[in-house]
C-alpha cells in the first residue's frame, strides 16, 4: 500500500489518521490564526497528524459577487505564518498553471480542485513541483476514472498522489457519498482522504451560493473512517453563520475538540481490527 512522508509522519490508508483541517477561504488573518490555533491545540493533545488547509482564491464561486479570497501573494503570507507559528505542514489549491511554482515554495501539498482535475496543463505544472499532489474527486466522475488522473500526474514525473472523496452529484443541488468509492480508490494504491465538509454541500442550494448540512459532519466523517482510509478533510470557522464561503458546511471552532476526540478514537479502533478494510 502506497504511503507518503510529510514532516515527521506518514500519510497512508493503514497509518494513523491524517487530518487536513483549517478554513475554507483565507478570509482574514485573525480568523485564520484563531482556527489554526484551535486545531493545533486539539491535534497536539490527541496526537493527531495535522496539515493546515486554507484557500487563497475560491475561483469557482456561484455568484460574481461572492467573496473569493485575498489572492495569491497575501494568501501565501498567511499560510507561511501558520506554518511558522504552529510548525504545521500546509495545503492549498491552485487554479492556474502559473500558480504552481510560487505555491510550492510555501506549501507542502498542492491540491487540484474537483472541477479542474482533468486540466492537463494544470496537473503537469503541479506535478513538476515534485510536491505531494492531492486531487479532489469530481462530483461528475466515478472512482475508477481517477486512475486516469493518477496516470497523468505520473507521466508528468510525479507519483506522490492522494485522492480526496467529496461526494457525487445526486440530482440537482445535492451530493451523495458512495462508500464503495473508498475501497475502489484504495485499490489504486494511493492514500485516500475524505472531505466530509464538502460532501455535506447542497450545491447552489441558496440560489447564489451553496447550502450545507454541517450538523451531520460527525456521523458522515465516522462513516468515512470506517472504511480504513488515510484521513479526513474538515473546515471550521469561529462563527460559521458569518463565514464568507461555505459557512453552512463548516463546523464551529468550539466543536473541534469534541469531534476530533471521537474521530481519533474511531480511527484507532478501525485500524486495530484484524480485517482487510
Amino acid at each position: 500500500m502506497s504511503t507518503l512522508k510529510i514532516k515527521n509522519f506518514t500519510i497512508g490508508n493503514q497509518e494513523p489518521m491524517t487530518l487536513m483541517a483549517g478554513v475554507n477561504v483565507l478570509e482574514s488573518e485573525p480568523v485564520v490564526m484563531a482556527v489554526a490555533e484551535k486545531f493545533a491545540e486539539t491535534t497536539s493533545s490527541l496526537n493527531i497528524n495535522w496539515i493546515f488547509k486554507g484557500s487563497f482564491d475560491k475561483a469557482n464561486r456561484s455568484s460574481i459577487s461572492s467573496f473569493r479570497g485575498p489572492g495569491l501573494d497575501e494568501g501565501l503570507k498567511m499560510l507561511e505564518k501558520v506554518k511558522s507559528e504552529f510548525d504545521a505542514p500546509v495545503i492549498t489549491d491552485i487554479h492556474e498553471p502559473s500558480q504552481a511554482d510560487p505555491v510550492s515554495k510555501i506549501c507542502d501539498i498542492i491540491q487540484i480542485p474537483a472541477f479542474l482535475c482533468r486540466q492537463t496543463d494544470l496537473v503537469v505544472a503541479a506535478a513538476k513541483t515534485n510536491k505531494i499532489i492531492q486531487f479532489k474527486k469530481p462530483q461528475f466522475l466515478s472512482a475508477p476514472e481517477m486512475k486516469n488522473v493518477i496516470e497523468k500526474c505520473d507521466q508528468a514525473g510525479n507519483n506522490k498522489v492522494t485522492l480526496c472523496e467529496r461526494g457525487n452529484s445526486f440530482g440537482y443541488n445535492n451530493l451523495v457519498v458512495d462508500m464503495l468509492n473508498f475501497q475502489i480508490m484504495k485499490d489504486l494504491d494511493v492514500p485516500v482522504i475524505f472531505d466530509a465538509t464538502h460532501s455535506l454541500q447542497l450545491p447552489g442550494g441558496l440560489g447564489d451560493a451553496a447550502g450545507g448540512r454541517r450538523e451531520y459532519l460527525l456521523p458522515l466523517a465516522k462513516a468515512g473512517l470506517s472504511q480504513g482510509i488515510a484521513g479526513l478533510f474538515i473546515e471550521a470557522h469561529p462563527d460559521p453563520d458569518s463565514a464568507k464561503c461555505d459557512g453552512p458546511c463548516a463546523i464551529s471552532t468550539e466543536e473541534i475538540p469534541y469531534i476530533l476526540s471521537q474521530l481519533s478514537e474511531l480511527d484507532d479502533f478501525i485500524k486495530n481490527q484484524d480485517s482487510d478494510i
